[in-house]
Parts: C-alpha cells; sequence; structure tokens
C-alpha cells in the first residue's frame, strides 16, 4: 500500500474533476457532491481521456459512461469497467492510495 498526496482540495471544487499519472498511473480524480472519488482516467473503449468529458462520466470520443463513486460502467461502447482507487482526505490534502 502506497499512499501519495494527489492534490489540493481547493484545486477540485464540488461538481469538477482532474486527470492526474500518479505512479505511472492514469487516474481521475472527482468531486462529486463534496465527496471525492478517484477511477480510471483512460476510457475502457477507446481510449479517450474522461477529465476531458462530464462529470456524470461521459468519455468525450464515443459517449461511454461510467459512475464516478464506483468506476462502474454505465453504458455502451465501453464494455469494462473503470479501476475504482480509494482515497482519503487529511485537511486541505487529498490522497490515494496506488
Amino acid at each position: 500500500m502506497t499512499i501519495i498526496e494527489i492534490a489540493k482540495v481547493s484545486e477540485i471544487p464540488v461538481g469538477s474533476m482532474k486527470g492526474e499519472n500518479i505512479g505511472g498511473k492514469d487516474i481521475l480524480i472527482a468531486n462529486y457532491e463534496g465527496r471525492y472519488f478517484a477511477i480510471g482516467v483512460i476510457c475502457t473503449h477507446a481510449g479517450g481521456t474522461l477529465a476531458r468529458g462530464i462529470l456524470d462520466v461521459t468519455c468525450p470520443v464515443h459517449g461511454s459512461t461510467f459512475d464516478v463513486t464506483t468506476g462502474n460502467r454505465i453504458s455502451c461502447p465501453a464494455k469494462q469497467n473503470e479501476r475504482k482507487y480509494d482515497l482519503k482526505v487529511e485537511g486541505t490534502v487529498i490522497k490515494i492510495d496506488v
């Protein structure tokens, strides 16, 4: 288990998201209704970056959607879920377990 500081709370306000490469892994951090979540940022269908999509999380390439709270695929054309990562907030810092 490796805990890494990834962002400040102020960098990801409610309703926004940010893509990061953390320890060689491409990860999407989202603030959904005041809670932080992290899933894979590269669409499992065609490799589009979900950080350029919209928060529900929709891939901007072909429209696959994912649940940002679980990483589960909601709609096609993606066939696989995104990996979900564990996050924790300590004061003003967001940390992730990679």
